[in-house]
């Protein structure tokens, strides 16, 4: 999820401040990159300028969270970043993603749960946030489903891309309380794959509609699904692609952070 830029309105309407919303963007790009850069290309990469870059540079530098080469006045991240990062050593991905869950189930006033993607094809439900005001949905954690059911499933499908041949086959193996039509599962697919979220309406269990995305590793792979599970008619229309593209974010986000590439190893470096 990008940081909101500087003047504008974050959590409860307050304004961001511009200086820490910068040293983010830096820090950011920085993570990404696959050599030290000089301060020009960070003023490139990130849409700062390069006076604000180079003192907001200085300043992290004397901190640690940079380092700066001499050599060629090139940045790159410090030893502070991974003296921070050492705190999640050891901390579970279901526990770094809870706090989000807990954000997004008071924020929409519904059950928001967490999946894991099995190796034998399934998805098993391994943790839940819910609001605690209003009626509400709940399901136990170790539920296992067919990993191609559901709004999860259908953003699992389309994230690999099956032959059409063999997604029928394996479509016509999955049960639902109220069954779509293979064509209608082939048409959410598609559009799970171009939106980066997915919606059941009943289908898989009458009376719920749930909004799904996954989080995927660097090569692709699905291995989380997030879902908001909510009774029919509790909400609004609009309320479910808000969510949907909130939980796109917080999927990407955490494929990016949880499973990072590799980093380019150069000849000489």
């Amino acid at each position: 999820m990008a940081a909101p830029s500087p003047g504008e309105s974050g959590a409860g309407g307050q304004r961001e401040v511009g200086a820490v919303v910068h040293a983010i963007g830096i820090l950011r790009h920085l993570s990404t990159a696959t050599a030290p850069l000089g301060v020009a290309a960070i003023a490139r990469g990130t849409g700062i300028s390069v006076s604000t870059c180079f003192n907001i540079l200085r300043t992290l530098a004397r901190a640690r969270f940079v380092t700066f080469r001499e050599a060629d006045k090139t940045y790159a991240l410090g030893l502070a970043v991974a003296e921070l990062a050492a705190g999640f050593l050891g901390v579970s991905h279901a526990e770094l993603i809870r706090p989000e869950l807990q954000r997004l189930a008071l924020k929409y006033g519904m059950l928001v749960v967490l999946w894991r993607v099995t190796e034998d094809g399934h998805i098993v439900l391994i943790d839940r946030a819910h609001s605690p005001t209003g009626v509400r949905v709940e399901m136990s954690a170790g539920i296992r489903l067919p990993m191609l059911i559901g709004a999860v499933g259908r953003c699992v499908a389309a994230a690999l891309d099956l032959p059409e041949a063999e997604l029928r086959r394996r479509f016509a193996g999955l049960r639902w309380q109220s069954p779509p039509s293979f064509e209608s599962y082939l048409a959410d697919t598609k559009a799970a794959r171009d939106e980066g979220w997915s919606m059941d309406d009943g289908h898989l269990y009458r009376g719920l509609v749930t909004v799904a995305s996954l989080v995927k590793d660097q090569a692709g792979q699905p291995r989380f699904g997030l879902s908001g599970i909510t009774i029919a008619a509790q909400h609004e229309a609009a309320v479910f692609p808000a969510l949907g593209e909130e939980l796109r974010e917080l999927a990407g986000l955490a494929g990016r952070t949880l499973f990072p590439a590799p980093a380019v190893i150069r000849n000489g470096e």
